[in-house]
């Protein structure tokens, strides 16, 4: 397979690397977009839980009756103590009550999470003991990361229904609820590591499969490749299979229509080349014999060796304006479409054979149709074939041309009808092959035999046919069929007939 220029990797490995990259953009994003969302859910939550233990004890506090006991609270650290003993913790939660120069309140339920044993935490909250609202913040630690909520209570409900004030005895004292956030955020971490872990897996088998899929896809290119290593001047015939309706099939289409072309354009130019040699090396051998035998001191021989000479110069030319026509067929401007009116091209055309022999000059039929076509080529193809039944019929007989449309008016005939020798049934098929000289009548008649393989190269450049219909001894009729196009209203008609038109 071809490789880059720069750095040396193939198509297919530069389309499966693009492939993973996205791939892996994909689930980065995807991933990176979840954890996030993840990580912020959980903390909403630590918060939510936190917010509502503040309601509570707030609501606690104001009832200024122990639930448990039934009596009254005396004291704020009875307000801590009696929510320390109604409160459950939730997993990776730690409660413990703060009281001012003593040591923390502990919860006598199963707690993972024991706040007390971290010194740090509880040298970092117990300033917030004596704070006038609560406080929500983070405290980070070396043992791990709290969400915590420290709750003071500096006075009771009950002591106030009393009319005692708080007393100095009366010290204040907190609650403190706290997460272990690391606990809470290491199931979401684990979670994410196992679709790391999903996202790598995946991202193998699309890099295998893509592998796979790319060199299926590609096939059609090595194929190419391949194909295009193994032309050579001499064989342009291999073709890539065309297989299925997609954009690679259209390449392939594309490819083999162009190596069809070209294999045509090469074989036309060896054909030419053929021609030219095999047509050519006979007259140039008569000329050339002629002159080295020629007597230059006997006007007699100069004159006929002269005569010679030019007759053949003359029928090298015109073989040679034949060869060019020829090269041309299949070129974009070999045929040149106009608005052509084939009634008035009939009459141009009679005008111009009644010069070709001594005939009677009939037209069978005549039609007004106006068709997109190429007068001058037409005209060239119609005078062929009328000098053509000239050549094989005899002065006097009639020669007759005509032009028509069928009935539904898709397609038109142009022909040309003699009397003359007819063409055997053998000739009938190769008669408009290139050099292809029919036996008219049993006998053969000089030409190039281009004349007809003009024609019908004239006829196909039109997407149309010629066809003749012959019978020994009694004639012969040659129809050129062509697709009647439509012409635009107001487009002018017109037949041209300058350029090459001679026979």
């Amino acid at each position: 397979m071809a490789r880059t220029s720069t750095g040396g990797l193939t198509v297919r490995t530069r389309i499966l690397a693009a492939l993973l990259a996205l791939t892996l953009l994909a689930l980065a994003l995807a991933g990176g977009t979840a954890y996030w969302l993840a990580y912020r859910q959980v903390d909403t939550r630590i918060d939510a839980d936190l917010v509502q233990d503040i309601g509570e004890l707030e609501a606690l506090a104001e009832s200024g009756v122990n639930p448990v006991t039934g009596e009254r609270f005396t004291s704020p650290e009875d307000v801590v103590v009696a929510a320390i003993q109604l409160t459950v913790p939730s997993r990776n939660e730690g409660i413990i009550g703060l009281r001012t120069g003593r040591s923390p309140l502990v919860s006598q339920q199963a707690v993972t999470v024991h706040l007390e044993d971290d010194a740090a935490f509880v040298e970092a909250v117990s300033p917030l003991v004596e704070a006038d609202s609560s406080v929500l913040r983070l405290v980070h630690t070396a043992t791990t990361d709290y969400r915590a909520v420290v709750v003071p209570v500096t006075s009771t409900a009950a002591g106030t229904a009393a009319g005692d004030a708080a007393s100095a005895a009366d010290a204040p004292a907190a609650l403190v609820l706290a997460y272990d956030r690391r606990a809470e955020h290491a199931e979401t971490q684990a979670v994410f590591r196992t679709y790391a872990a999903v996202a790598l897996a995946s991202l193998l088998v699309t890099g295998v499969v893509g592998w796979l899929v790319a060199g299926r896809l590609l096939r059609p290119i090595r194929l190419l490749a391949r194909t295009a290593q193994r032309i050579g001047d001499t064989d342009l015939s291999a073709r890539l299979p065309e297989t299925g309706n997609d954009d690679l099939t259209d390449l392939t289409r594309a490819f083999n229509g162009m190596l069809g072309r070209l294999e045509g354009s090469f074989e036309a130019q060896r054909r030419l080349l053929d021609d030219v040699g095999h047509e050519l090396r006979t007259p140039l051998t008569i000329v050339q014999g002629h002159l080295e035998l020629m007597d230059p001191h006997d006007a007699d021989d100069a004159a006929e060796t002269r005569a010679l000479t030019l007759d053949e110069l003359d029928r090298m030319r015109r073989l040679t304006d034949d060869l060019v026509t020829l090269a041309t067929v299949g070129q974009p401007e070999f045929v040149r479409l106009a608005p052509v009116d084939l009634g008035r091209l009939t009459d141009d055309v009679l005008d111009k054979v009644r010069t070709l022999g001594d005939r009677t000059w009939l037209v069978d039929a005549r039609t007004d149709v106006s068709t997109l076509a190429d007068a001058q080529r037409l005209t060239q193809a119609w005078l062929q074939l009328a000098a053509n039944a000239v050549k094989f019929s005899e002065p006097g007989s009639v020669v007759a041309i005509g032009s028509r449309t069928i009935a539904d008016g898709s397609r038109a005939h142009l022909w040309v009808r003699d009397e003359g020798m007819g063409i055997a049934a053998d000739d009938v098929a190769t008669i408009f092959e290139r050099f292809a000289r029919g036996r008219h009548g049993g006998a053969h008649r000089e030409g190039s035999g281009l004349g007809l393989a003009i024609v019908a190269a004239i006829a196909e450049g039109h997407d149309g046919t010629v066809r003749v219909e012959s019978e020994p001894g009694l004639g012969s009729t040659f129809t050129i069929e062509l697709p009647v196009l439509p012409v635009l209203p107001g487009a002018p008609d017109g037949a041209p007939t300058d350029g090459r038109t001679d026979p």
